[in-house]
């Protein structure tokens, strides 16, 4: 059974940083790109960030170019998300994701091959920014 387990979210005052943790089980890890999806209250979900396979290409949204990395450790199956400068805008809750592309405008395409046309998902921790 696949599970992703999101971790780390917090209440931050804008300027503040948080670190994200994915862990991954169930599958092998080091086949897939994994994905950082949020949602923020009202609104649809946005794609965040991805990593490929391997760890040699990035992807982020315009909306967190510069202020995210995205990373991840194949041989303890996590994937991490360091945010830095955090908005208010940035409250959300962030999902970890399997074999998502993420565009610059934030939307995010499924590049799986799983015949449900989906990858999976975690639960979510939440993340907010307020002062």
């Amino acid at each position: 059974e696949v599970q992703l387990q999101a971790s780390g979210g917090g209440s931050v005052q804008p300027g503040g940083s948080l670190r994200l943790s994915c862990a991954a089980s169930g599958f092998t890890f080091d086949e897939f790109y994994m994905t950082w999806v949020r949602q923020a209250p009202g609104k649809a979900r946005e794609g965040v960030s991805c990593i490929s396979s391997n760890g040699n290409t990035t992807y982020y949204s315009d909306s967190v170019k510069g202020r995210f990395t995205i990373s991840r450790d194949n041989a303890k199956n996590t994937v991490s998300l360091q945010m830095h400068n955090l908005k208010p805008e940035d409250t959300a809750v962030y999902y970890c994701a399997t074999d998502y592309l993420i565009t610059e405008d934030g939307s995010y395409l499924y590049i799986g091959d799983d015949n449900a046309g989906k990858g999976s998902w975690g639960r979510g921790t939440q993340v907010t920014v307020s002062s």
